[in-house]
């Protein structure tokens, strides 16, 4: 049953895309989508757990965490539907690589020559995905492209950050990261309106209300079962399991005609899911198995 809702967890995040894409031909851009269905979820949370609002008095780097995981959702969200999905999300799991970079920097933890190792996987993973023929050199190509990477990095950031805020009340760091992941958004969502670079809410179409509530209701569950199956099972393979998001992001977006697999594809992918892998079972820091936004994590 603890593997089983892992894998739900991955399985909801893999697929997320497709209600995302399907509220945007409603008239409601993916960012504008984050931030009106976090904003709900926060605002439930705070009402049933008003006692987590307290944590923030004592613990000035919750709002740190609720920046840097705003930052990974409203990138993640909006990358995945602008581009192709698998690449998005292959992206986005550059984590070995940012996470030894962020721990050297931020915690003092020297890279072990594994570690390295690890790092010159992941990249060369990434240069292969990148490396296309129009392409002189294997760098982000698109705005789809940027997003993934800025969000796997922010999810590093995350990540470091949930380590250095272990003493802060687990409902209070879940209760940040929901709220950053609203005020993100909705400062995002503002200024992209403001500037014509994110086309305003239209809503000219019935049906968006019901894909919104499926998408936040998804959320919800996959994390209780986050929070379920993490408590039973040893980190790495914890962060193993959560790599289930790629097959099934994967799977879905080439039936659904939203990506492309090609050898390049198949090629860089295995690399870095295989730094990704090897990170998990090493156990170190950079495979930490804290999720995009563990919802009731570590509460009692």
């Amino acid at each position: 049953m603890p593997a089983l809702a892992l894998i739900f967890n991955a399985f909801v995040w893999g697929v997320s895309w497709f209600p995302f894409r399907q509220l945007e031909a409603h008239g409601l851009h993916p960012v504008w989508a984050t931030s009106l269905i976090y904003a709900a979820i926060f605002v439930a949370i705070s009402l049933v757990r008003r006692q987590a609002l307290r944590g923030f008095v004592a613990h000035r780097g919750l709002v740190l965490l609720a920046v840097a995981a705003g930052l990974t959702n409203v990138g993640f969200n909006w990358a995945v539907t602008q581009g192709d999905v698998v690449r998005v999300v292959l992206l986005f799991y550059l984590m070995p690589l940012w996470s030894v970079l962020l721990a050297w920097v931020f915690l003092g933890e020297r890279p072990s020559a594994a570690a390295l190792a690890r790092m010159v996987l992941a990249l060369a993973g990434v240069a292969v995905v990148l490396k296309s023929p129009g392409i002189d050199w294997p760098v982000p190509a698109s705005l789809a492209d940027w997003l993934g990477v800025a969000a796997g990095f922010c999810f590093a950031v995350t990540n470091i950050l949930l380590r250095r805020l272990r003493a802060a009340p687990g409902e209070s760091r879940a209760l940040a990261m929901f709220g950053g992941c609203a005020g993100v958004a909705t400062l995002t969502a503002l200024a992209g309106s403001a500037f014509g670079a994110i086309a305003p809410p239209a809503l000219a179409t019935p049906g968006w209300l019901g894909w919104a509530l499926l998408l936040g209701t998804g959320f919800v569950v996959a994390n209780v079962c986050l929070q379920y199956g993490a408590r039973r099972l040893v980190a790495s393979t914890t962060s193993v399991i959560m790599l289930s998001e790629v097959l099934f992001a994967s799977t879905s977006s080439v039936a659904l005609g939203a990506a492309v697999l090609g050898m390049r594809i198949w090629v860089g992918g295995a690399l870095i899911v295989a730094a990704a892998a090897w990170s998990a079972f090493a156990g170190t820091p950079d495979g930490d198995d804290d999720r995009r936004i563990p919802i009731l994590k570590d509460m009692p």
